[in-house]
């Protein structure tokens, strides 16, 4: 951030020439230029964000800059800014007042500063303290943060201050202890000179005081009023009489001496305020610099802080600068006045490149032409003044050493000037002053004349203006110089479109057409007479009609280019969703292919499990066969043994067998009701022997029986068993899934069934790695319950058991918990 005022600048509002500012543009031509764009309007509306009258004086007063750096380090530090607002960042920076008398006079030796002076300096420091904390709070994403900061004045001054005046201005009782001690004197004075007064004012006799009388003050000192006429009135000092003469205003002798008391207090406590206030002033003349050093930087926080709002408010982007004189790219730009004012703004694109000097707008009135011109040139001018306008992303600027604008009617009656003479004016010194490094700005050029003379004039300025590289902007409705482009090299058209069947500006810049004027269309939508039209088309020169008809043909060319385009468009949209639910679609294809194969994997993984567990049952139906084999003593033990083993033959057998069937899927075979046959995830098969409300089913395995969820269960077809395969119910699985093996229901089965059952519900359990087992022996005579404890007792993977909660089943249900592997 360069620095804007000198410091010996009244508030610093004017620029420093000699100090790091690039001088403004030439004034003979920037003056007249920034008025007739309303800069200083623009301006204001920038200004309006400031928090302090100085930074608002500052922005009014900014003019544009020939300097692409200092232009660069200003835009750059606005965006910087804006950035840290557009993600929610909190910037606080106080307003400071106006310290321009107050530093004159601190300036001056043995000047005492009152204590409304010293209020403004106070507030300085206090915000300059918060305003480099936040500085320095920001410099590493802020560069132009740490070129503000400033080494602040000695805290004691701040300290001093804030306990010696108030923000009214006024000396506090807290500047010195003896300032406190006068003026605590002072008010007991003044408490028993009043107390003395209203006491002889009591005793005087009603006829010798007027009406409603009260002590007063004359002359700052305590009286009393009294009639003029009264005999009984009390000696005194007469300070003063009424207006018709008839009271007298009498300070009575008895409280003369309290009355100078009071005098001789009040001295005393001016004295000391004098003394606070002397050395108040001493302790801030050295620090001179410092605190207006402290105030710039308040200010210029301030000023920086107001541009980088008002950017955020219209949503604009600092463009970049082009070399020399290069290309001119305005993207969606808008006219900041109008956006101001609340006006709906149409933004439009622009761009010149370098070899395309001059741009001529064409198209009827009430267009918006003249908006159009006034957008471009007030764009240049706030964005070389270091402020950021309403422009989109990927604009880009020439930086320009002057600038011209003939806009609006400049007819004199003073200086005998008709509207064409004023425009020769200025076309004068346009001519006079313009070069390549020059913006020229023309509003309805060759009007005010003859249209045959305006226009070869007209014509004849573009010309020299497109020669010497000037950039011009000019509107016209003229259809000569519509032909430029085509015939000077470095000249474009430009047009605003116009909507014949509403009679309506659309305010849509189209470069590269020019636009038509649109009078007679217009007369042929409001109905006038047909015959009157064609007269009128036939008087119009062959090649004034010969151009409105190829504009007319090329405008409905574009209107069917551009509905062809909408239509491709919508049907590039309509390929695009078409592509996208179609690869949405692919992919829940492959996501089920993918389920699929899992699915697959799990069943052989299953099938194994399941396998390996028959594999199990059938090993230890055989150990125990051998086992009764090897101790039997006679006969009947071996018959028993074997028996046993040709049981446990033909039932793992048959359930093999079963694995191999094509399990009937939940419905087909058979509602899940009771009686039906089941198998469930694991591979074990059951029946279903009770539905419970809350949707699970209790499978009965032979003696086991589990609680699972009806959804996980797969009903088998029913096949024709033998009897002993009926018989001998298959026990629980031991790899079952955590609902099966959880829980068994023992309730109504026989001492030596409800210890088999338990056996192999713990053995499955164990298999199944579960943690715990559930055995709902219910409450009943205890003997199921007992050989229940028993069992557990004796074996030795049990880690613990007890009873269930009382919530639970309480001592109708045994949990035994297994030992970790």
């Amino acid at each position: 951030m360069t620095a804007l005022a000198t410091d010996g600048e009244a508030d610093g509002v004017q620029a420093q020439e000699g100090a790091g500012t690039p001088s403004p543009f030439s004034p003979a031509f920037v003056d007249h230029a920034t008025e007739a764009l309303e800069f200083g309007a623009a301006l204001e509306v920038v200004a309006g964000h400031a928090a302090g009258p100085v930074a608002r004086e500052r922005l009014l007063a900014r003019r544009p800059s020939t300097d692409p750096g200092w232009i660069r380090t200003e835009l750059e530090a606005v965006r910087q800014t804006l950035a840290l607002l557009d993600r929610g960042e909190a910037i606080e920076v106080p307003p400071v007042p106006s310290l321009r008398d107050e530093l004159a006079r601190l300036r001056v030796g043995g000047s005492v500063l009152a204590s409304a002076e010293l209020t403004p300096i106070k507030r300085t420091l206090q915000a300059a303290r918060v305003v480099r904390a936040e500085l320095e709070r920001l410099a590493a994403e802020l560069d132009a943060a740490a070129a503000l900061l400033v080494e602040l004045p000695p805290r004691e001054l701040e300290r001093r201050l804030t306990a010696a005046v108030n923000d009214e201005g006024e000396l506090l009782d807290t500047a010195s202890p003896r300032l406190f001690e006068a003026r605590r004197e002072i008010h007991t004075a003044r408490e028993r000179l009043l107390k003395k007064l209203d006491t002889l004012l009591r005793s005087l006799d009603p006829q010798t005081v007027p009406g409603g009388a009260q002590v007063t003050v004359r002359g700052d000192r305590y009286v009393i009023p009294v009639r003029r006429d009264s005999r009984s009135r009390p000696d005194g000092i007469i300070h003063d009489e009424s207006a018709t003469h008839g009271t007298l205003f009498i300070e009575p002798s008895g409280a003369v001496e309290l009355g100078n008391a009071l005098r001789t207090a009040i001295a005393e406590a001016e004295r000391e305020a004098l003394r606070v206030l002397r050395d108040l002033t001493e302790l801030a003349r050295p620090e001179l610099s410092k605190i207006r050093a402290a105030h710039d930087m308040c200010v210029a926080a301030d000023e920086l802080l107001a541009r980088a709002k008002y950017a955020r408010q219209v949503g604009g982007h600092a463009p970049a600068l082009s070399e020399g004189e290069g290309e001119l790219v305005l993207r969606r730009a808008r006219h900041p006045l109008l956006i101001a004012r609340g006006v709906p703004v149409v933004p439009f694109d622009l761009a010149l490149t370098r070899a395309e000097r001059t741009l001529v707008v064409s198209g009827p009135n009430a267009g918006g032409k003249t908006v159009l011109l006034k957008t471009i040139g007030l764009a240049v001018l706030m964005v070389q003044a270091g402020l950021v306008p309403p422009l989109g992303a990927e604009s880009r600027l020439p930086v320009f050493r002057a600038a011209f604008a003939d806009i609006g009617d400049h007819q004199s009656l003073a200086a005998d000037l008709s509207t064409f003479s004023a425009h020769l004016s200025v076309m004068r010194r346009v001519l006079d002053g313009a070069d390549a490094a020059s913006l020229v700005l023309i509003d309805e050029m060759g009007s005010g004349t003859d249209p045959a003379e305006g226009a070869a004039l007209a014509g004849a300025v573009l010309r020299a203006l497109t020669e010497r590289g000037t950039r011009t902007v000019a509107t016209t409705h003229l259809g000569a110089l519509k032909l430029l482009a085509a015939e000077v090299p470095g000249v474009v058209n430009g047009s605003l479109r116009f909507d014949v069947d509403t009679v309506a500006p659309t305010f849509e810049f189209l470069q590269g057409v020019p636009g038509r004027s649109y009078g007679l269309a217009i007369a042929r939508r409001l109905g006038i007479d047909p015959a009157v039209l064609a007269r009128a088309e036939a008087e119009l020169p062959e090649r004034e009609r010969a151009l409105e008809q190829m504009l007319a043909a090329a405008e409905a060319r574009e209107r069917v280019v551009e509905s062809r385009a909408a239509a491709l468009e919508a049907r590039a949209e309509l390929i695009e969703n078409r592509e996208a639910r179609a690869a949405v679609h692919d992919a829940d294809l492959g996501a089920r292919e993918t389920e699929i194969s899992r699915r697959e994997r799990d069943a052989e993984r299953a099938g194994k499990r399941s396998a390996k567990e028959h594999l199990l049952r059938a090993r230890e139906q055989v150990e125990e066969a051998i086992r009764l084999a090897q101790g039997g003593a006679d006969a009947e033990a071996a018959r028993t043994a074997r028996r046993t083993l040709e049981s446990a033959v033909r039932d793992v057998s048959s359930e093999l067998a079963a694995d191999e069937e094509e399990p009937a899927p939940v419905g087909t075979g058979g509602a899940v009701a009771v009686g039906v046959r089941v198998r469930l995830t694991n591979g074990t098969k059951g029946r279903v022997v009770e539905l419970r409300p809350d949707g699970k089913v209790v499978v009965g395995a032979g003696a086991v029986k589990m609680v699972v969820a009806a959804a996980g269960l797969e009903v088998l077809a029913e096949h024709a068993e033998p009897a002993a395969r009926r018989r001998a119910a298959p026990i629980a699985s031991a790899a079952d899934d955590s609902s099966a093996a959880l829980e068994i229901d023992l309730r109504g089965m026989r001492g030596d069934e409800a210890e088999t059952a338990t056996l192999s519900a713990l053995d499955a359990a164990v298999l199944a790695d579960n943690p715990f087992l559930r055995i709902i022996h219910g409450m009943g005579t205890g003997v199921v319950r007992e050989r229940v404890r028993g069992i557990l007792k004796r074996d030795r993977r049990i880690a613990k058991f007890d009873f269930a909660p009382r919530n639970q089943g309480g001592t109708g249900v045994t949990v035994a918990e297994f030992k970790d592997a």
